[in-house]
């Protein structure tokens, strides 16, 4: 097994400036995915109501496959594994353990450009890549984070949104080191011409989410701190 030494990040100081403003944050461990969504919907209610400042939740799910709005029959899996029907953009993807969660539920400064506020979350997504030195970037016409090498696009990152009365509910998963077969049963995203991959494959390395959770912390305030009112 490769032995990596990961970045030594210096974001403590910043981190806690940005907590204490307006975006509250909790790292949850693993939770049940309905529980995770029943929690979402509550705290969506209250700061919509103004009864709870924006918040950022980070956790991980046991293994489970969620499919968006525009998921088509042939994109679900093949196995019996259960598949949530949720209320979020996007098409069908996987959660499981050794996914990085983040469910940021945020009053938007500009609620009705969705498309931009999940493309903040995408350059946020980049810069904690590049903070583990993998070189990630976009592709046109396909959301989330991608790698992109002699070998094709391998998708890191997905991302799922959906804003209501002007709060985002649902998130992004970062593919840290899952067990990435289980999107051999689906056709993840609705893309059937391009692979997954994880911090973990493209390392070359084994490694939990805690080893990515400060820098995503920091990098995930930082944007919604731009975005949110």
């Amino acid at each position: 097994m490769k032995v990596c030494l990961w970045p030594q990040f210096k974001y403590s100081r910043t981190m806690a400036t940005a907590t204490r403003a307006s975006i509250r944050v909790a790292s949850l461990g693993l939770m049940d995915y309905r529980e995770a969504l029943a929690l979402q919907r509550e705290i969506h209610r209250k700061v919509v109501g103004g009864e709870s400042e924006s918040t950022l939740l980070f956790l991980e799910h046991p293994p489970i496959f969620t499919a968006g709005k525009r998921t088509s029959i042939e994109e679900r899996p093949t196995s019996q594994l259960e598949v949530i029907d949720v209320d979020r953009g996007g098409k069908i993807t996987f959660h499981g353990p050794g996914q990085l969660i983040g469910y940021p539920i945020v009053r938007l400064q500009n609620p009705l450009d969705v498309l931009s506020f999940v493309r903040e979350l995408e350059s946020a997504i980049l810069r904690i890549c590049s903070d583990f030195s993998i070189t990630a970037l976009r592709v046109p016409g396909r959301s989330g984070v991608w790698v992109k090498d002699d070998l094709g696009e391998r998708k890191i990152a997905a991302i799922g949104i959906r804003v209501a009365r002007g709060v985002t509910m649902h998130g992004f998963a970062i593919n840290v080191d899952p067990d990435l077969s289980y999107f051999d049963q689906i056709i993840p995203c609705g893309i059937s011409d391009a692979s997954v991959t994880s911090f973990a494959q493209e390392l070359g390395a084994k490694m939990g989410i805690e080893a990515v959770l400060e820098s995503a912390t920091y990098h995930l305030l930082e944007t919604l701190q731009k975005v949110a009112r």
